[in-house]
């Protein structure tokens, strides 16, 4: 007979090895070419020393001449606190109940749950990649009759839990809105109940994530603020290269920022992100001089077209007009573990939601993502298309989003 009991030996035993699997490597492309690591974890801390530049105890001289001075590395301290992820899922008692007779309806209802977990921890996990950490998900520009306009719903979806806070960082009383419906045509995005009026630029958050999310490229690209514990000014070397000129893309734009990277920062790009315009800009490029797009298969199963050889790949998460450059050698996720079960008293993972017949357990991730090199990465804005696509209004001469 199917149990309580039988229910947390199945979370903590089959379910967690799938899950680790999961959300490691079916992510999404970048997140599973990303190392990961518990080196460099101190505490609830990761605090880690990167070289800066050469070492300076190298010259040539005469045959009795005096020897190259000694001068021992640079480095500076990375620090960054472990950011907590949880994923939780609930089962109703009369679930249980209603199942204990049946091992099938039973595996069918833990599927069902794990199911719906993963594919929120997936979407959740991809966005924080690209974010900036704050967890932002888009801002308000206009609100009528419970729905709000966005600037964008790239970051939105059916079923996520939001916090709205004002311009200036002060959280409104919309708080745990749920959205019931997001209009992806005409940016709006409608609610499982009907929030209090709402201003131009207020934003929304992921329900409790503000300021608590990894750090992730938005970051990293993010040259007017600090990183890592570091002041941006007084480390120049930390600022990636990128180009906001409005061109078109082709491969000699592409070469040209692997060139520099290579040349300047001694990185070597092995992946390309891209919105989804963008990719279609490049393809359009490669058909306007027919030319043969090779695809190659990447870690998990994926699959990507190639610039000489480098994948090429689109992602929900990054801007249409946007590409991104990046050597994933100098990327590490540090982490205290790798996911685990929160466990209560007596190794529970399955507890009772307080005032609720209800039994919830949370799935936990103790990291950050830190680059070694941020000035070995880049980004281009306002890519545009090569040529006009005759058959859509999507792509237009210029990409937006």
């Amino acid at each position: 007979m199917v149990d309580l009991s039988t229910a947390q030996n199945a979370l903590k035993d089959a379910y967690l090895v799938a899950a680790c699997n999961q959300l490691n490597t079916k992510t999404n492309p970048l997140f599973a070419k990303i190392k990961q690591s518990s080196t460099d974890v101190y505490g609830k801390q990761i605090i880690k020393v990167a070289p800066v530049g050469l070492n300076g105890g190298v010259g040539a001289g005469t045959e009795t001449g005096k020897l190259p001075t000694a001068n021992e590395n640079n480095y500076v301290q990375f620090k960054t606190t472990l950011k907590n992820l949880y994923g939780t899922i609930e089962i109703s008692d009369k679930a249980i109940r209603a199942s204990s007779n049946s091992n099938g309806a039973f595996i069918d209802l833990l599927n069902a749950e794990m199911e719906g977990l993963l594919t929120a921890s997936k979407f959740n996990l991809g966005r924080m990649l690209y974010g900036d950490g704050t967890g932002a998900v888009g801002k308000v520009t206009a609100y009528a009759d419970g729905v709000a306009t966005m600037d964008s719903v790239k970051n939105l979806m059916e079923g996520m839990v939001i916090d709205v806070y004002e311009a200036a960082g002060t959280i409104t009383s919309n708080v745990g809105l749920r959205i019931a419906y997001v209009d992806r045509v005409n940016k709006k995005v409608s609610f499982t109940t009907t929030p209090s009026a709402m201003t131009q630029n207020d934003v929304f958050y992921v329900q409790g994530s503000k300021d608590n999310e990894i750090t992730g490229l938005g970051a990293i690209f993010d040259t007017t603020k600090a990183i890592y514990g570091l002041d941006r000014t007084s480390n120049k070397w930390l600022n990636p290269y990128t180009s906001t000129t409005s061109q078109e893309i082709s491969d000699s734009v592409l070469q040209s920022a692997v060139d520099f990277l290579e040349e300047n920062s001694g990185s070597t790009i092995d992946f390309i992100s891209c919105g989804a315009g963008a990719k279609r800009a490049y393809q359009q490029y490669l058909a306007c001089y027919r030319r043969n797009i090779d695809v190659t298969e990447l870690s998990g199963g994926y699959k990507a077209m190639t610039f000489n050889g480098i994948p090429v790949v689109s992602d929900r998460f990054v801007p249409d007009d946007t590409i991104y450059l990046l050597d994933t050698s100098k990327f590490t996720l540090h982490q205290l573990c790798d996911w685990e079960w929160i466990e209560g008293e007596g190794g529970k993972i399955l507890r009772q939601k307080a005032g609720y017949p209800a039994y919830t357990a949370t799935l936990v991730k103790y990291a950050d993502l830190i680059c070694d090199l941020p000035s070995g990465q880049a980004k281009f804005t306002n890519i545009k298309s090569t040529v006009t696509n005759p058959f859509t209004t999507v792509i237009e001469n210029t990409i937006t989003e």
